[in-house]
This record gives C-alpha cells, structure tokens and sequence, in this order.
C-alpha cells in the first residue's frame, strides 16, 4: 500500500507554527467569548404597563437609568388595560408587569396557569394613599354613592375593574345601575360630553377633570372603604410582577431587576417631587399637573406583615365570592420570595 504523507509533513513548519499560533489564539478567544457575551448581553426584560399613576416607580427606574446601571435591558411596553398584560404574560410577549397591574387579572392568569405570576411588589390604597375614586360632572347633583342608583357608570377596562365597579355601587345603595367598560384615558371626556353619568375610575384620571374643571371627585379609596370595610385599609389593587419562567431561568438578572425596581419606589418614597415628573410621556398628567397627582403607596415582597396579607386575600375572596374566580387561590402562593 503507498504510504501518504500526514498532512502536516505537507505544510511547511513555519506555515505550520503559525497556525498553530493563530488556533492557540482563537482557542483563547472561543473560551473568554461566553463570559464577555454574558456580561455584555442578558435577555431583554420586557414589562408590561398602563398609563396610571401607581405605575411610577418604574416610570422613574427606567428613566433614571437604575435598569441600565444594574446591567439591564428593559423595555416598557404600553397597555390599554391590566388584562392585556396579563394575557401578554401567558402568551410569552411579557415578561413581567409595572405597578398598578390589576391584582385579580394576574391572579386570574395564575388560576389559569397555576405557577406562572410572582409579584414582587403591590401598591396598596385607601382613602389617603389615593388611586380609586368614582368621579361624576362637575354640575352632577350627586352627593352619595347611593345617588347613583339606575345611572350609567363607565369603569376601566378588564374584570377587576368592572367587578370591583359593580359590587361599590351594590354595596354603596346604588341599585340598579348599570356598568360599562371605557378605556381610562377616556373617561373625562365621557363625563365632560354627559356620555355617562359617573366613572369608576383610577388616577391622574380625577387630578385631569377636576383641574380641567370638568369633573369633580364623588368619593376615593371606595374598594378599602366598601370591599375592605375599612377607609384606611390597604387594598392592593395593583402588582408589579414577573414570570415564574424568568425567575427561574436567569435568578441573578430578577435579582437586579427587583432591587433596580426598589431603587424606584425609594425614589417615590424619598423625594415624590423629583419622581412626579417621570409620570410624563406614561401617563397623560405632563408639565405643572403632575404636582397635583396623589401618589400610592408601595409595599415590596419582603415588607408585607399578616395585616397585610390579610387584607390581600379578601380581596381575593371577593372574586372566588362573586365566582369570577374558578378556585379559591392564595395570595402567599403567588408572592415572590427574593
């Protein structure tokens, strides 16, 4: 048999030393690449929003840049309504939700898809930390919930709100109204063109008709008042979340996305002046109107006491009460553990 040559007796040495070289080199390279992608490049975060003022504490993070210095990339992505996010969710275009994404439409997901939501934080309301109120024309001879029996009230869109909307005005005497959905954004100009006679609605909705001197505030933080049985009660009408799924695949991007997030409730809490300002261009309050906003509150994961826990899952109850809930689901199963 004719002995062939090896194909290194074919190539020249020094042709072949550098080669060697330059596969020694690329070698290196092929090893360091991975980690310098890493650093470079994490998945990008995509969080769902609607344009509310509790959503502010990611307005203000991601405006002031606390998602880029973590390393992050996080891209807002705008809503019409809390159930859009949460269908967003299960269908893998969102990873995640901002504050004052409805509670009970993340948790409707979750009773859909059980493990799916972990909310990281919730913005609680009541009669002082403002966010829900019904709203009526400025010349409504309306003085009481009760004076609205028999009228048409528009409420947000999605099922907590049309829910919650319905049983205030049960509970609140207003028999026999009926309860349209309208997206938020339009509820001012509902009023104003006596399309309805009052709205169930969210801030900067009533900061925008009552400085417009359009509208005028019936009664805020009625879900603590009538749903909770106490004014002052913290409902938490509102989550900021993330998908199990994203928890789970990258533990130290939700970690910084999580303390980047809490850099933006500091903010709220700290210094709501500086943070007001980041309501524009999320919300339709701009310029000096957002001095006048009322701020909610914000409760992260790991601040939420018994009390709190407690007052979280009646309103749970609620939705299991008025079936709109298939099972009855608890609110500890759904909250993230850091």
């Amino acid at each position: 048999m004719k002995h062939i040559p090896s194909q290194s007796r074919l190539i020249p040495a020094s042709l072949t030393r550098r080669h060697a070289l330059a596969a020694g080199a690329a070698g290196i390279v092929a090893l360091a690449a991975p980690s310098v992608l890493r650093a470079q490049a994490g998945p990008k975060i995509r969080v769902g929003y609607w344009p509310i003022a509790a959503g502010l504490p990611f307005y203000a993070a991601v405006e002031k840049g606390y998602f880029k210095e973590a390393g992050l990339d996080v891209e807002p992505l705008k809503f019409a309504g809390a159930q859009q996010i949460m269908e967003a969710m299960l269908a893998g275009r969102c990873d995640g939700s901002a504050n004052g994404t409805g509670s009970a439409n993340l948790a409707i997901g979750e009773i859909a898809a059980p493990g799916t939501f972990k909310i990281f934080a919730a913005n609680p309301s009541n009669v002082r930390n403002v966010l829900d109120q019904f709203l009526v024309p400025l010349a409504s001879p309306a003085k009481t919930m009760a004076d609205l029996k028999g009228k048409k009230i528009a409420s947000g869109p999605g099922i907590q709100n049309v829910t919650l909307a319905k049983t205030v005005l049960e509970r609140g005497g207003a028999t026999g109204a009926t309860v349209i959905e309208l997206p938020i954004g339009q509820h001012v100009a509902a009023l104003a063109a006596s399309q309805v006679d009052a709205v169930y609605t969210l801030e900067p909705t009533g900061t925008i008709g009552r400085l417009n001197k359009v509208t005028r505030i019936l009664e805020s933080g009625v879900i603590a008042k009538y749903i909770l049985g106490d004014p002052m009660a913290p409902w938490f009408g509102g989550s900021a979340s993330l998908k199990s799924e994203f928890v789970t695949k990258y533990p130290e991007q939700t970690k910084k996305f999580v303390a980047a997030y809490a850099r933006g409730i500091a903010l709220v809490r700290s210094n709501p002046a500086d943070a007001r300002q980041y309501l524009k261009g999320y919300t339709a309050i701009e310029g000096p109107l957002t001095s006048e906003v009322p701020l909610a509150a914000y409760t992260l994961y790991n601040e939420f006491t018994p009390a709190d826990i407690a007052h979280f899952q009646k309103f749970f109850d609620l939705f299991s009460d008025k079936g709109i809930f298939s099972s009855r689901l608890m609110v500890n199963s759904m909250l993230y553990k850091g």
